[in-house]
């Protein structure tokens, strides 16, 4: 609307010059060129849109071009060299509804002439037959400061187009003698799709040979009904080309065996290396605006593969595909929801062979006004009800507050505004111990948002007498155990010196019967060598005892005290350790 005033201005000033001259209504007239022709299926033929006025300037002109759709398909417009420099409505077309719209201005002093060009209109032809492009409506306007409609005449352009056919290879029936080899089966390892484009320009092509071919003829040409016209001999089984030019093209394929030549098959290939126009992003609500969802506006061309579709990607995000050709054609294209912030929005135009070209644009989505937390209490107990009013400067608005207790995960929970922007917000739950954090957030009815307000503290606490008995209980949940600890280590203690005791007495017990078993035994051990002592010494008196023998007998005397003494001690020391 705001172009639309500005160029009501621009043609309303620019009438002001002529306003009290007299005028002369001439006629014009808006034809094609070329108008007529004959062409093949799949082929490309550009139609040039022209306007003619030669006694009588004009600055205005408008139509609507139509076409079959089923033998046409708009593949892309050009502005290059037009009369006019500036757009009321940019060229648009559409393979749905076979529309191709313009409007357009010229600036003072008009245009004067009789081959002023309009747009350039590119055409892939889909179908045999014939077909004719007509324009539906149109208007001329002449430069008389009252905008006088001059056109007199819409002439039309009628075409005729060849059967060819539109699979991957084309076998060509002629004259050929009986026995002749039958057409060859070409395929493509780098371009094996006849109905795709690519950008590869080196390609490679082969086919099967029969045992009795002895010669083959190729040929690549963009013609297709070109006869092949390179002789191969001996035959080749392949062929590789390099650096071919963009294009549609089709290699002819023809044998010899000895029966003379053969069928003629052809397959066709797509080339397109060149990127879409360049093209520019424009905002409908300017690149700053409160709208969440914004409406972009962007269109290019490609004049060779056509435009297959866009791609978007907002901020840091994803790229999203704009596949529809209603979309490619006629954009806007609506955003996702977006919250406030600045967002760097690329798009991308891809073309049917891969090709693209990248616009970028930067875009501010503004902030709705930040609610304000008026009325809340600082500490509460735990267990009450957490009641927050606010308010906003949008009535009826959605607000959004979160909740949060200490590290645990954030709730959030949605008021809405009542006709004077104030809200209240009541927690779902009670509150627990702890200190909570609450913030808010507004929300219109297109989704726009605000930043978040300020975050307020909120304490809560048990009461007094609960605190004192749960310290109490916390003293008491330390001590009991402590006690209990203490009660086992002395019950214990006192068990194993009780224990011990009994071990000690039966340990004395035990020493006192070995004391006096080895007592006893000792005591029958020293009279029965007192004995032999005894028997040594009467044997003294019959005879003379040798030096020897007495050493011995004094020996033993001796030996027995000292291990009476030993033996005495030793067991005198066990009972001192025992008691």
């Amino acid at each position: 609307m705001e172009k639309e005033n500005k160029l009501s201005f621009i043609i309303l000033f620019s009438s002001f010059f002529f306003l009290f001259s007299p005028t002369v209504v001439q006629a014009a007239t808006l034809y094609f060129s070329p108008a007529s022709g004959a062409y093949e299926v799949g082929s490309l033929v550009t139609v040039n849109v022209y306007v003619s006025s030669a006694a009588q300037s004009l600055n205005a002109a408008s139509g609507v071009i139509s076409f079959s759709t089923e033998k046409l398909e708009t593949v892309s417009l050009s502005k290059a060299g037009s009369i006019f420099n500036l757009w009321v409505q940019e060229p648009a077309f559409s393979n749905t509804l076979g529309t191709v719209n313009f409007e357009g201005i010229v600036l003072n002093p008009g245009f004067v002439g009789s081959s002023g060009k309009v747009i350039s209109v590119t055409f892939r032809i889909k179908a045999a037959g014939s077909t004719r492009i007509i324009f539906s409506s149109g208007s001329v306007l002449a430069n008389d400061g009252k905008g006088t409609n001059i056109l007199a005449e819409m002439s039309e352009a009628n075409f005729s187009v060849g059967a060819i056919s539109s699979g991957a290879q084309e076998a060509v029936a002629r004259t050929t003698a009986a026995g002749a080899p039958a057409a060859p089966k070409i395929s493509s390892p780098t371009h094996p799709d006849s109905d795709k484009w690519y950008t590869l320009q080196d390609a490679k092509f082969s086919w099967d040979l029969p045992k009795d071919v002895n010669g083959v003829r190729l040929l690549i040409s963009r013609n297709p009904q070109a006869n092949p016209t390179v002789t191969y001999i001996p035959p080749l089984s392949f062929k590789e080309v390099s650096d071919v030019d963009d294009g549609i093209w089709y290699l002819a394929v023809q044998f010899r065996n000895g029966k003379g030549w053969g069928v003629i098959s052809r397959f066709k290939f797509q080339i397109d290396t060149k990127k879409p126009e360049p093209f520019d992003i424009k905002f409908v609500d300017g690149k700053e605006t409160f709208n969440p969802r914004p409406v972009a506006l962007f269109h290019t061309m490609d004049s060779l593969s056509g435009l297959d579709y866009y791609r978007i990607k907002i901020g840091e995000g994803e790229f999203l595909s704009v596949p529809s050709e209603e979309n490619v054609v006629e954009n806007p294209y609506m955003l996702p929801p977006q919250p406030p912030g600045r967002k760097l929005i690329l798009v991308q135009a891809l073309d049917k062979a891969g090709n693209y070209n990248t616009a970028s644009e930067e875009l501010i989505i503004k902030a709705l006004e930040t609610p304000k937390i008026t009325d809340y209490a600082r500490k509460l107990q735990s267990g009450d009800m957490l009641i927050v009013k606010g308010k906003t400067v949008y009535p009826g608005a959605r607000v959004s507050v979160w909740l949060a207790r200490d590290d645990e995960e954030v709730s959030k929970q949605v008021v809405q505004s009542d006709q004077n922007g104030e809200f209240v917000f009541i927690a779902e739950e009670k509150l627990q111990d702890g200190v909570y954090k609450l913030w808010a957030e507004v929300e219109d009815e297109r989704g726009a948002r605000s930043e978040p307000s300020e975050k307020i503290l909120i304490a809560a606490e048990r009461p007094v007498l609960i605190r004192i008995g749960s310290r109490a209980i916390g003293f008491l949940a330390v001590l009991i155990p402590l006690v209990a600890l203490f009660l086992l280590l002395t019950a214990t203690a006192w068990y194993g010196w009780y224990r011990f005791a009994v071990f000690r007495k039966k340990v004395g017990q035990e020493v006192r019967a070995t004391e006096s078993a080895l007592h006893k035994a000792f005591f029958l051990l020293k009279e029965a060598v007192r004995e032999q002592l005894k028997t040594l010494e009467k044997t003294q008196t019959r005879r003379q005892l040798t030096e020897e023998e007495e050493k011995v007998i004094s020996r033993l005397k001796k030996d027995l005290d000292d291990a009476e003494k030993f033996l005495r001690k030793g067991m005198e020391d066990i009972a001192k350790e025992i008691k």
